[in-house]
């Protein structure tokens, strides 16, 4: 019975070690020729290569600040990306990465460790020609045109708002000065009533007179 265990243990110890060793040569190798390019006062970008041959899904990339106090973990599947866009970075600070990539059984070692330090804030971005490639350069150049978009239809849309109510005014104006002149052509008739004549042309007069005294002559 004793044989019959260390047989079974045996045998489980071999398999496993079989799937783990199967699973360790299929992880990918790690990234190398890791760079960081474009380095701005909050932001860097990231590239490495990958040796050809090996199926990858993704990548995952740690970001550390070289004294140790704040620690991040990017990581991104069903992607065949070489580069990453680091945001949020603090100015004039060191920093340490490192990149895997991810495969279809693991992911790979972690690439050699790479130093870079940001910019400041009052540094000037430099200008050079690779700049337009650059994802960060892309990003600002999209929120600007967003930016002039969105200014370009509100200036419109007030535009038309002021014509609205410019021409609602003066429908009011007009309005207005119609009811001003009617009044004033009821109120006139009542003002300049004339005195009523008579149908022969001549002024209505009373038909009561005051009465003449009568002088009788008496002879002699």
């Amino acid at each position: 019975m004793a044989r019959l265990l260390v047989f079974v243990n045996s045998v489980v110890l071999l398999l496993f070690g079989s799937d783990v060793f199967l699973v360790g040569a299929n992880r990918p190798p790690a990234p190398v020729n890791v760079s960081v390019m474009h380095l701005r006062a909050d932001s860097a970008t990231i590239s490495w290569e990958v040796p050809e041959g090996d199926i990858i899904i993704g990548f995952s990339i740690s970001q550390q600040r070289q004294d140790g106090q704040m620690q991040r973990f990017i990581r991104e599947v069903n992607t065949t990306s070489r580069s990453c866009v680091l945001w949020d970075l603090e100015e004039d600070t060191n920093y340490i990465i490192q990149v895997q990539s991810i495969g279809l059984y693991g992911e790979s070692q972690a690439s050699k460790k790479v130093h870079f330090h940001t910019l400041k804030k009052s540094d000037r971005f430099p200008s050079n020609s690779s700049n337009q490639d650059d994802p960060t350069v892309q990003g600002l150049d999209k929120s600007r045109h967003l930016q002039t978009g969105e200014m370009i239809i509100i200036v419109v849309v007030l535009v038309m708002w002021a014509a609205v109510i410019a021409l609602f005014c003066r429908q009011y104006d007009i309005i207005k000065d119609n009811d001003s002149s009617n009044n004033k052509e009821k109120a006139k008739p009542s003002s300049e009533r004339s005195t009523p004549e008579h149908h022969s042309g001549g002024l209505l007069r009373s038909k009561f007179h005051p009465s003449v005294p009568s002088i009788n002559i008496i002879e002699v």
